[in-house]
């Protein structure tokens, strides 16, 4: 069976390209925080390792425990901003080319994060 994608590009008012395109199996995006997910999730890996290190070094427990909630709201708040990203750009087109599918994953997809 062949896949058939349907690409989609937005232009934002400060110029950025959005682009995304739903198949088959989902859709693939390309979205102006990205970067700034990607740098989010690297400094979050970083703190982990840290508190790792930590572990392994015998540190105070309730430490640990500060920096591992510090971790845990990072990890949150980086998820909030792909969550504004996909409402933004992905649902807002799906509803506009009326995929229904695409709201019942989001809802999931928040049912999963929120737990």
């Amino acid at each position: 069976m062949s896949e058939t994608k349907e690409t989609h590009v937005h232009v934002l008012e400060d110029g950025t390209i959005l682009e995304h395109s739903h198949g088959e199996h989902g859709h693939h995006h390309s979205h102006a925080q990205t970067k700034a997910v990607l740098n989010r999730l690297s400094r979050a890996i970083g703190h982990l390792e840290s508190i790792k290190r930590m572990v392994e070094d015998g540190r105070d427990c309730s430490e640990v425990l500060i920096q591992l909630s510090a971790v845990k709201s990072a990890i949150n708040n980086t998820g909030k901003i792909i969550l504004q990203d996909h409402i933004e750009h992905c649902i807002v087109d799906a509803v506009e080319h009326g995929d229904k599918d695409a709201i019942k994953e989001l809802e999931r997809a928040i049912d999963r994060f929120m737990k």
